[in-house]
């Protein structure tokens, strides 16, 4: 077997989860900066609205193929001082510090979109052991917590990325005025201490934590000898899809209707707020510079909502339960994307990223944690990684297919697209019920 038996895992205390989840922190960085920034980026090169979801399209497809590869190979590592994960979290860092200290210095589209498809699929190589690591390491009782601590991190994270270009205007004087074709200057130095955060993080998890050998360690290698090539990989994955608990297949669904209201939001909710609440013309327009600006720092406020919200999580769960913990959340997370297109007073935007910051910890944390006590030990990792073709799949069909829903039916309108987003997050709760807490 590939991961030690639930006897021989200790209990962890508050700060042994802490390292475990502290690298979480700077993945996040990497993330928040795309976005929060990506859209505006595209239209600071001369993307079109309707050609921006295709822009996307990098990260949706990069997990797709990469996250259910990459857990197949963690379950099969290990390495004598690195253990199982670790050195996924290690080479995941690496390249994504280099993508984004190149990622600023994009002068064309077809760049920017380059080093984003890279980006995602380093981050990719680094966040999807991360949350098997959580379910190795963990008792199923305690996985709530540690997801929870997971979501702390991602939430303190996105706080400090999104509001970096609005930190680099005010608090250290970096000009919001920028040319056509060119990136904002303080967008371009968030994304160097970008870089530094995710490798700080990421070697400070590495450093501190540990990691469970085989039980068997003859049996695994073993196992692992008589499962080699790519082809018996390829197949391993397309078994473990077929043979998916009960449990993950309607968690599935949920995640399929969750995830778009997020997209959505991260597509338009930037250009939005600078042309509809700041009422800029143009990308050239000071006053976009401003929305962007703005709108950067309501996103790092649902991250404060999230890392705040992410210390109760454990308590509620344990008074209601997991599913309608996730379900009232999702419920909250709807209500602030849809009241984003009745503000008219910029500072109102706090109120509805109250909301979404609400259901920002909840799907971070609670899927995870009601997933990982339904699978094998011995394929942690191959699942980890199917469960989020559900989160990548709806994005890819966004990519390819919203900018003809936003160019013919919503005419380009970036509020309604946001809006749009709530209707399908409410759509997720109600599928939340379908989950049988025991299957």
């Amino acid at each position: 077997m590939t991961t030690s038996s639930a006897a021989q895992k200790p209990r962890l205390g508050f700060w042994q989860i802490w390292n475990m989840s502290f690298g979480f922190l700077g993945i996040q960085f990497g993330w928040a900066l795309q976005m929060a920034n990506m859209g505006a980026i595209y239209e600071y090169l001369g993307a079109k609205p309707e050609t921006i979801p295709m822009l996307f399209l990098a990260a949706p497809l990069t997990g797709l193929i990469v996250q259910p590869i990459v857990g197949y190979l963690s379950d099969r590592t290990w390495h004598p001082t690195l253990g199982r994960r670790r050195p996924f979290f290690l080479i995941g860092a690496i390249l994504s510090t280099i993508c984004l200290i190149l990622m600023p210095q994009s002068s064309t589209l077809w760049m920017a979109a380059g080093i984003l498809w890279i980006l995602d699929t380093s981050i990719n190589v680094s966040m999807e052991p991360f949350r098997a690591f959580i379910t190795d390491n963990l008792h199923d009782d305690q996985r709530t917590r540690g997801f929870a601590m997971q979501s702390l991190f991602i939430g303190l994270g996105s706080v400090v990325a999104s509001a970096l270009p609005w930190m680099m205007g005010h608090w250290f004087g970096v000009s919001s005025k920028v040319l056509p074709g060119e990136i904002l200057p303080a967008v371009r130095y968030s994304f160097y201490i970008g870089a530094v955060a995710f490798m700080g993080a990421v070697l400070y998890t590495i450093l501190t934590s540990k990691e469970y050998p085989p039980a068997d360690m003859e049996e695994f290698k073993r196992s692992k000898e008589a499962k080699k090539g790519f082809f018996t990989g390829v197949g391993e994955i397309f078994k473990a899809i077929g043979d998916m608990p009960k449990r993950m297949r309607r968690l599935a669904l949920v995640q399929f209707f969750t995830w778009p209201g997020l997209f959505l939001m991260w597509f338009y909710y930037a250009p939005a707020v600078a042309r509809n609440v700041f009422g800029a013309a143009n990308t050239t327009d000071p006053l976009y510079g401003k929305g962007v600006e703005f709108a950067g720092l309501t996103l790092s406020f649902y991250n404060v909502v999230t890392f705040i919200f992410a210390f109760f999580i454990p308590v509620i769960a344990n008074k209601v339960g997991r599913k309608y913990t996730h379900m009232l959340c999702l419920l909250c997370g709807a209500a602030g994307l849809i009241s984003v297109g009745f503000i008219h007073d910029k500072y109102f935007l706090y109120g509805s990223m109250t909301g979404v910051g609400i259901a920002w910890a909840s799907i971070l944390s609670m899927p995870y944690a009601m997933l990982g006590g339904c699978l094998p030990e011995n394929k942690i990792g191959i699942y980890m990684g199917i469960f989020n073709f559900f989160i990548v799949l709806p994005e890819i069909l966004a990519s390819l297919f919203f900018g003809k829903i936003m160019e013919h039916v919503l005419h380009n309108d970036r509020l309604l697209a946001v809006e749009l987003g709530g209707g399908l997050m409410i759509l997720a709760a109600i599928l939340t019920l379908l989950i049988k807490d025991h299957e």
